[in-house]
């Protein structure tokens, strides 16, 4: 049972004969104007094509990169429209801006089941800073909004938060599936729960760790992060990245948490940064001075399997360790295939965590795999996202 989300969707409004104008996340990796990987794309589809079938004209926008002020070609979406295109077997105009008097007579002279694709909105200054008069200029396209941009969501700017002041505003069923699979995590979740964080910094996800520790059964910490719980714990770190800063952090968050936190036990650690580094498996106390550790170690897999037994819930953000350098990646390759095999609803954040079930191959056996990393996380956190907040109530 999905927890029925309490926001309306394009299926609560009726579109037919409308101007849509709809948020995506095209936000796409590109090298030398080609796409690499259309993943963000073809998530869009189901509700590009619902919002057609529904004889409809489409206007999308979306933003791309980080581009300074004004038109730059590398961050064009030109390249993400084309991509569009071919998916959808039909064509797809391309806007020389987001708004301006040439992309409202464009939009004005669309018929029913054709698209508009706007340029990057990050091309205006103001779409950052959520100014309302540029979103008042985006609403003026449409005849409704809709939001299926999660990768966006936790963001108030003017394509965002603004346009939905000031047209009717319904969220896609990518936003849709997002906020019920990660409202799973959040509210009612089904026990045993297990989270797994990993990853760099306790600091960027302190507020996760305190709400998933009042929610799970289980919290599995790894990465970088397990580092400075381990620093805690008065194990001499040597090279390894510690955040110094939050080692007192650390402790308060083991003291509350009990046996419910569950650390690395040995680990991966090499002599240096690098991917043909010299490597050993060491007790997770033994490390040998200018060593660092780099990955779990084999008895630590073996731990977490046996907490992720019998699991109704999993929810993932954050590799185990280096998993870009193929000699660091079998412990978050373990992790992803022991989600994979096991049986529960598996939640994966964003960021890392979705290119390490990709890289391992097992993204498809994953329940859901989410789109945003800094929205889910967010999201986990029990923030309310304005990309969302902004929508109708049902």
């Amino acid at each position: 049972m999905l927890i029925p989300m309490n926001k309306k969707t394009v299926k609560d409004i009726d579109i037919r004969n409308k101007r849509v104008l709809m948020r995506v996340d095209f936000n796409v990796p590109m090298t030398d104007g080609k796409v690499t990987d259309d993943k963000r794309i073809k998530a869009s589809l189901p509700t590009i094509q619902y919002v057609l079938d529904q004889g409809a004209s489409l206007i999308l926008m979306s933003h791309l990169g980080r581009p300074k002020g004004g038109f730059e070609p590398e961050f064009s979406l030109r390249a993400a429209s084309e991509v569009l295109a071919s998916l959808l077997a039909r064509p797809v105009k391309m806007a020389s801006d987001c708004v301006g008097a040439e992309v409202e007579k464009m939009a004005k002279a669309l018929k029913p089941g054709e698209v508009l694709m706007l340029e990057n909105t990050r091309f205006h200054a103001g779409e950052e800073k959520n100014d309302l008069d540029l979103a008042r200029q985006m609403a003026s396209l449409g005849d409704v909004y809709v939001n299926d941009a999660f990768g966006s969501a936790h963001r108030a700017h003017s394509s965002t938060e603004g346009v939905a002041r000031f047209l009717p505003a319904v969220s896609g069923f990518l936003m849709e599936q997002e906020l019920e699979y990660l409202g799973r995590a959040v509210s009612n979740p089904e026990h045993p729960y297990i989270a797994i964080l990993g990853g760099a910094k306790i600091s960027d996800k302190i507020l996760v760790v305190e709400t998933l520790l009042s929610k799970c059964d289980r919290l599995i910490i790894g990465g970088g992060m397990a580092n400075t719980f381990l620093a805690a714990k008065g194990f001499n770190m040597r090279d390894s990245l510690v955040e110094a800063g939050s080692v007192e952090l650390a402790k308060s968050i083991m003291v509350k948490a009990g046996d419910k936190l569950l650390l690395p036990v040995d680990a991966v650690i090499a002599d240096k940064f690098e991917a043909e580094a010299k490597t050993h498996v060491v007790d997770a106390d033994k490390i040998p001075a200018g060593w660092r550790i780099m990955d779990i170690g084999p008895r630590s897999i073996s731990l977490f399997k046996a907490a992720l037994n019998g699991a109704r819930l999993i929810v993932w953000n954050g590799p185990m360790g280096v998993f870009e350098m193929p000699k660091f990646a079998e412990g978050t390759f373990a992790i992803a295939h022991l989600l994979a095999e096991s049986g529960a609803t598996t939640v994966i954040g964003g960021g890392d965590s979705a290119s390490a079930v990709k890289k391992a191959g097992v993204a498809k056996q994953m329940t859901h795999v989410s789109t945003g990393g800094g929205a889910s996380l967010e999201f986990l956190e029990g923030r309310e996202l304005p990309g969302v907040a902004a929508l109708l109530d049902k």
